[in-house]
This record gives C-alpha cells, structure tokens and sequence, in this order.
C-alpha cells in the first residue's frame, strides 16, 4: 500500500481529501503544519507529498525547499495544494522542483487522477538509471510529458568512437553530458612526463563527465574509449532542465557525486601505502566488478599501460606482478588478455 502525506492546516479540506484517498486504498499520513510535515517526511518515508502552500509556521514553498536538500527526500514526488490559480504561482513552485499543482476547489477525480500520474511517473523515474540503454531512452521519452523537458529526447546526438579515440579532453569545457550505450570507457590524467593515471573505469548505462558540468569548470581528466563505443551526449541546457525540475534526477547525479569522492579518496590512499601487488590485485578485482557479467570472472583484453594507469605504476612492474600472479594460479594471460582465474584469492590478496 503507498504511503501518501498530507500537509494541510485547514481542518475540513485535511479530512476531506485524507477521506477521498483511504477510500482509494491509500496510508495516508497527515500533518497540520509545514513543520511537522516536514519531520514526518524525514521519518515515515512516504511515496507521495500534498502540501497546501499557504500555512502557519512553515508554508508549502519552505517545505519543498527542505525536502530538496535532503537526499532522502529529495525525490519524493511533491503536489501543490493552492487557492490561487496565478500563473506566476505555479512557475515559482515547478521552477522549485514541485511535479504537479491541484487548485482549490477541485474534483475528486483530479485529486486521485494526479496521485494516480505523480506515483506511475515516480516508478518510472526510479528504475530510468538502472543501467541499460533502454531504460536510458524510456526515461527520456517519459521526460517528455514535461513541457520544460519535452524536446530532451529529439535529436539526441549519438557518436561512435573508435579505440583510444577521446570523447573530451583535459581542460576542454563540458558541452553536454555523456551517456555511453554500447562499449567501455575509462577517464584519466597525464602529467608532466605524460604519464598516465586512471581515474575512473566507465561501461554501457554509465554517465560522465558530470563532474565538470556541475562546476561549470573544464575537465580535469580526459575520457577515452577503451574499445568501439557508442556515446549519446545530452546538450547542457537540457541537462540542467532536467536536474533542475526533477528532483529525483538530482538526487541520483548527488549521490554519483558522493560515491565518486569516496571512492577516489580510497584509491588514493591505498596508492600512498599499499604495495603494487596489492594494487595489481586490487585493479583486477576493479576490473572485476565493473566489467564480468554476473556470476563469471573477467575475461578481457586490457593493455599493460591501462592497467599500470590504473595501479599508478610503471607497465614493466605491472608485467612482473601479473607473470607471478599466473604462476599462482590468480590470472591467465593470453596476449593482451587476462583471465581471472581466483577471485576469491584476489580479494584477500587486495584486503
């Protein structure tokens, strides 16, 4: 059953509507004021927020201002309750982050046609990164109900990249985002004497090059393709339009950034005072994870200067390391190619 609250300072429209949607077979929680509404959200994690915007303590507007800077409940879709009908009253809220508006008086059915649209839509959005292409594009195409976002997926621009072909370069300046729908793409940085560190391992449902596009800042690594891959790059007005008025969209790219940090602070400190067997080790459970399909070990032709990009050493050290680790029976090498034999051995080797 969906949790839906209510935050409603008006007695009888509080009754009447909490009254319309048990009826409909939904938990409706209520709250009298902004503020109260706003610690139920934190706690009771509800699927749907209706909120009156004029109200005593905290009115509608600071509610949805709340609930968008936290991530837990950033994006739970948000209706507007409101008297006015004003143009300019409703831009105010949809340019917040509200995903729809009911002015009073309105019908049963529109109360329950507009719930019913906000927690479809809502399941979609859920599920619009899970990392294939075609949900990539289903979510686009639903985007497209919003007026703000209608044109988002027309004239998408879809570009091959051929093996070690770059999709932008250090220092250039983010245009649009990159989503790759087919291949595999790694992000790095070169220094002085252009040797080359990797920064991030990326494959198909991934996005890059947010980071940048965030700050409005130019990149500060470069994104290359590892093999034949296919990008499809979001103009950056559109992305914003799409951060900006969806807050479920801006709570997902929040928590890339955050585990982006995290997991570049880790790396960092493992380079500073693991050994580069650990470190080998470690690349290769990396690579692991981000490219075995499930329930199979890796079996992919990978470059010396990738890997050694990738563990922050040199390619001669990396060689040495992967020779003992096929005579251990971790690794088979054949070529280019490397075949995790033992992951399980790896892991407590990287451990």
């Amino acid at each position: 059953m969906k949790t839906i609250l209510l935050i409603e300072d008006n007695p009888d429209m509080r009754e009447n509507i909490a009254e319309i949607l048990e009826l409909a077979k939904y938990n409706v929680i209520t709250a009298t004021n902004g503020k109260e509404g706003v610690k139920i959200a934190q706690t009771a994690n509800p699927n749907l927020i209706i909120c009156d915007i004029m109200m005593p303590e905290l009115d509608g507007y600071g509610v949805l201002h709340l609930m968008g800077k936290d991530i837990a409940t950033a994006s739970i879709p948000f209706i507007f309750l409101t008297a006015k009908a004003e143009k300019s009253d409703h831009r105010i809220g949809m340019n917040m982050g509200a995903d729809d508006y009911l002015t009073k008086p309105f019908e049963n059915n529109e109360l329950l046609q507009a719930v019913e649209m906000r927690l479809k839509k809502y399941e979609l959005l859920r599920s619009e990164f899970s990392n294939t292409a075609e949900k990539f594009y289903e979510f686009l195409k639903e985007a497209r109900g919003t007026n703000s976002l209608k044109e988002l997926s027309n004239n998408k621009e879809i570009r091959t990249y051929r093996k070690k072909d770059k999709l932008y370069d250090e220092d250039n300046h983010p245009k649009g985002l990159f989503f790759i729908s087919r291949g595999k793409v790694k992000t790095a940085k070169s220094n002085e004497d252009g040797k080359e560190y990797v920064t991030g391992l990326y494959k198909e449902g991934d996005f890059i090059g947010y980071n940048a596009l965030l700050e409005d800042a130019p990149y500060t690594d470069a994104a290359i393709a590892m093999e034949e891959t296919d990008a499809v790059i979001i103009p950056k007005d559109e992305f914003f339009s799409l951060l900006f008025t969806n807050r479920d969209v801006a709570a997902k790219f929040i928590r890339m950034l955050s585990g982006n940090v995290v997991e570049m602070e880790s790396r960092l400190l493992k380079l500073a005072y693991n050994s580069v067997r650990k470190r080998v080790a470690e690349a290769l459970i990396m690579l692991q994870e981000r490219y075995a399909k499930e329930g199979e070990n890796l079996n992919m032709a990978i470059s010396r200067e990738d890997l050694a990009g990738l563990v922050g050493t040199a390619a001669e050290s990396v060689t040495r390391t992967l020779t003992d680790f096929k005579e251990e029976g971790l690794i088979g090498i054949k070529g280019s190619n490397i075949n995790i034999l033992d992951p399980t051995k790896l892991l407590k080797m990287k451990n």
